[in-house]
């Protein structure tokens, strides 16, 4: 869920709009309920121009919202997400396309970039709820949550002090892989918890002033001073399967992995072997390899591991801060300009 989106300009950088803008009525695909709430917000961002917003047929622009791909994964796409997507790939003028996602991983993407269609991401919409709730995820490990509420379930009393105590957090190292928005605010918050921040970036370039910063392909370095291990990635040929079973052996015994970028970026079956090993004291899972996560998936019963259905970015803010991202394309687009959050 979330990232670096160091490869999607997820910087906030500006792309190039496309050179020719679409003359007569500009058609815009929205879903049902996108036109019905936010037709007077699109109309204001084009003053003088006429336009409609279309549900079918060939259309300019198209704006995915939420409530498009619902319940939807890119690996089990359900009946009305396809149907947009059909309506996407079968639209002869598509420009531009703009998504609520954070990424651009879905193949529909991937399809469209190829014609040439430019596609924008809501990066940074929900960059401090996913942030917080790796936050969140760390802290339960920490305080050994998934043991305490195992006791719980048993009806048995069971306090930490009789069975190993934490580790104090302060002076513990957090390796964050991606300094997007996400990773970023992931830090500012895990360094008021006292810990040390490392950061694995698309370059070397120092992520700030003394925090020790490598390019992904030197991961390794800096493994095996991490006690956490998150990942705030894209989804990239430089990402996918970074942390393999060579990775993660060089964790040190008892270091715990929190993955809100994309399952694809472990290597599932490594993971779980170091799990089950207890190399690794736990792991924070919100995303996987397969999605939704198998119903046989070891990593389901685990008892060191929490695994959440994807949801680390959900909260009833991000709607708006994403419509607000799509009204301020749409102006630029109108006025010619560059485009922000382009995937490249």
């Amino acid at each position: 869920m979330g990232d670096d989106r160091e490869g999607l300009r997820g910087d906030g950088g500006l792309m190039p709009a496309p050179a020719a803008l679409p003359t007569g009525p500009l058609r815009i695909l929205v879903s049902e309920e996108s036109a019905r709430e936010h037709a007077d917000a699109i109309a204001a961002c084009l003053p003088d121009r006429p336009h409609r917003l279309v549900a079918a047929g060939d259309a300019d622009i198209a704006f995915i919202s939420r409530e498009v791909t619902g319940l939807s994964t890119k690996h089990r796409v359900l009946p009305r997400t396809q149907a947009f997507y059909d309506t996407l790939l079968a639209a002869p003028s598509l420009r531009w396309v703009h998504t609520h996602s954070a990424g651009a991983d879905r193949p529909v993407f991937g399809l469209l970039r190829a014609r040439g269609v430019a596609v924008t991401t809501s990066t940074g919409a929900n960059a401090a709820v996913v942030a917080q709730t790796a936050v969140a995820g760390l802290l339960a490990l920490a305080r050994r949550f998934p043991q305490l509420m195992a006791a719980q379930r048993a009806h048995r009393w069971a306090p930490l002090i009789a069975e190993g105590l934490p580790r104090d957090l302060a002076g513990q190292q957090a390796t964050i892989v991606g300094w997007g928005p996400i990773g970023q605010e992931a830090a500012r918050l895990l360094e008021a918890f006292g810990l040390r921040v490392a950061v694995v970036r698309s370059s070397d370039a120092p992520a700030r002033p003394g925090v020790p910063t490598v390019a992904f392909e030197r991961i390794g370095t800096l493994l095996p001073s991490t006690d956490w291990l998150l990942l705030a990635c894209p989804l990239t040929d430089r990402t996918r399967g970074l942390v393999d079973a060579a990775a993660l052996a060089r964790l040190p015994r008892g270091a715990h992995v929190l993955n809100v970028s994309r399952g694809e970026v472990v290597e599932e079956a490594a993971l779980v072997g170091a799990l089950r090993s207890a190399h690794l004291g736990g792991a924070f899972l919100d995303v996987f390899a397969y999605e939704p996560l198998p119903a046989e998936s070891p990593l389901w019963d685990l008892p060191t591991v929490i695994a959440t259905p994807h949801s680390a970015g959900f909260s009833d803010g991000n709607a708006a801060r994403v419509v607000g991202m799509f009204l301020d394309n749409l102006r630029r687009w109108h006025r010619g300009e560059a485009l922000s959050g382009q995937a490249v």
